[in-house]
């Protein structure tokens, strides 16, 4: 994907980052606390050779957009990929991944308009509860939790590439230590671990509140190591239960952590247009 230009979008008194590659039907792609768009680096390419117009977007706080917002809740990013989708010509099928999960949730719910679908990756889209019994059991979970407690009460870059690295168990893309690098990089800038923070200790009930308002098809993606939940296909399809009947699917990534698109692009690519073919176009 060399040449992309980066460009800026005003919302409020903020501004923006985002790129956008390829023609056709609008994708925007909508990443995780703590990242950036270059996440979804591995996905869109995929995407753009299947016949769609990917828009990678830098979450409010996070990578060349700026810091400096009131607040960073799943509320706030859902009306700032509203503004691009507008300002791109939506409508637009939404994948968000983990905190954007949510987001996309509540876009699409007050937003049906301009969002023909959603795409929720890991997600946290709805209240969580302490599963005290799977952080008994499941030590991978106990672990991933552990290190999201430390990165959002420490503002800490080591602990938050500590979980990254356990969130990416097995297969890593061949480019991981390289991005690692440039993210770790890119958080110590001013306040970005402060957003993060803000982020990690934000619930997600906003979100929850507006899934049996969804209208449109949703995929919830998931991968099975994923370690922010001890059973992850439970969580998949529980936020799926609090969907509409019949306006949800669940597809299980094998082997995946918490990032499935960067571990395993061409199965989620696969899952993607397989769910776009059959629920958006006929």
């Amino acid at each position: 994907m060399e040449g992309i230009v980066t460009e800026f979008l005003e919302v409020g008194d903020g501004r923006l980052a985002y790129d956008v590659s390829g023609e056709g039907p609008l994708v925007v792609l909508a990443h995780g606390m703590g990242d950036g768009r270059r996440a979804y680096r591995l996905l869109a390419p995929r995407l753009v050779a299947a016949g769609y117009r990917v828009a990678a977007v830098d979450l409010r706080g996070h990578g060349e957009s700026s810091t400096g917002w009131p607040t960073y809740t799943r509320t706030d990013v859902a009306a700032d990929l509203i503004a691009l989708i507008r300002h791109l010509g939506g409508p637009a099928v939404l994948v968000g991944h983990s905190f954007s999960g949510g987001a996309a949730t509540i876009a699409a719910a007050r937003h049906p308009e301009l969002v023909s679908a959603v795409v929720e990756i890991g997600p946290f889209t709805r209240a969580q509860n302490i599963d005290f019994g799977g952080l008994l059991r499941n030590g991978r979970h106990r672990k991933g939790i552990a290190l999201l407690m430390a990165t959002a009460t420490l503002r800490s870059i080591k602990f938050w590439r500590r979980y990254l690295d356990h969130a990416y168990p097995g297969i890593r893309p061949a480019d991981y230590d390289a991005y690692m690098s440039d993210l770790a990089t890119a958080l110590r800038r001013p306040e970005r671990m402060a957003v993060v923070s803000k982020m990690g200790t934000s619930a997600p009930t906003d979100a929850g509140a507006q899934l049996p308002n969804l209208t449109v098809p949703a995929l919830v993606v998931m991968g099975t190591l994923d370690p922010d939940w001890a059973d992850p296909r439970a969580e998949a399809e529980g936020v799926v239960a609090e969907m509409p009947a019949g306006r949800g699917v669940v597809t299980m990534i094998d082997g995946a952590g918490h990032y499935p698109h960067a571990q395993f692009p061409a199965e989620v690519a696969e899952a993607m247009l397989r769910f776009l073919k059959d629920d958006i176009r006929g």
